[in-house]
């Protein structure tokens, strides 16, 4: 593939700004098994994408030809890139992920489901609608844990509730917990399988109690990462998207 397509398909601008890029001697290039960066200077030279590395500007990218991203969610913050009254999750991560061109409408990862502007932890982005689609769909039932630290201390018979199933306003069919853990006197663990708008803080209403913290730690096998801190990202790792399948 020619260099200026390949930074084209990563995000770094227009064919036309990537060529420029190129020509003014900001892009070096590092072929899987080569041993150091250099820099390429013909905006039409062919690469083998696979294992390549990119420095753009001074950022090291590595080629990647779908992007799968984990980010740990900051409170205050929105999953949209219209924010309407706090900052976007969108604006922490780097500008060839938010504008890596993708067929629809909108242009660079987008998140996988959405976290309320107060709930924080693991949440994931992509420019791959299959996968999107695969992780976000009810038919999935995808399991998502959640750490909910509540007002009142929770009993027994709230738990054996969720666990049953509790009516939303908006749907007479029960909404059921897969799996309903205490952790201590305020917090469980609750596991959902379905994604229904202000599903936690509506089903912990319904029982007679009230969040006042939310934050989720798993998708499917995957775990946040102890080492990821708020408001930092990293590529999922090979391991880590098979423990989503």
């Amino acid at each position: 593939m020619q260099l200026q397509e390949i930074l084209y398909s990563q995000g770094f601008g227009t064919r036309r700004v990537c060529a420029g890029l190129i020509q003014q001697g900001w892009v070096s290039v590092q072929a899987a098994g080569a041993p150091e960066l250099g820099v390429c200077l013909n905006p039409a030279q062919d690469f083998d994408e696979r294992g390549l590395l990119l420095r753009v500007q001074g950022q090291d990218w590595p080629y990647q030809a779908k992007a799968y991203v984990i980010l740990n969610k900051p409170v205050g913050t929105e999953c949209s890139q219209r924010p309407s009254a706090y900052p976007s999750v969108y604006t922490l991560l780097p500008g060839p992920l938010r504008q890596r061109p993708t067929r629809g409408s909108l242009s660079g990862v987008q998140a996988v489901g959405r976290l309320d502007q107060d709930t924080t932890g693991l949440l994931l982005l992509s420019d791959d609608g299959q996968f999107i689609h695969r992780m976000s769909s009810p038919k999935r039932h995808v399991p998502k844990v959640y750490q909910v630290r509540v007002r009142h201390a929770i009993d027994g018979t709230q738990i054996e509730r969720l666990l049953a199933g509790v009516v939303l306003d908006d749907d007479p069919k029960p909404v059921r917990a897969a799996a309903c853990v205490q952790a201590d006197a305020n917090r469980i663990d609750l596991t959902l399988t379905e994604g229904k708008y202000h599903q936690v803080k509506r089903m912990i209403a319904a029982v007679g109690n009230r969040v006042e913290a939310l934050h989720r730690s798993r998708i499917g096998g995957l775990e946040l990462p102890e080492d990821l801190a708020p408001g930092q990202w990293r590529w999922l790792r090979p391991q880590e998207l098979e423990l989503l399948k």
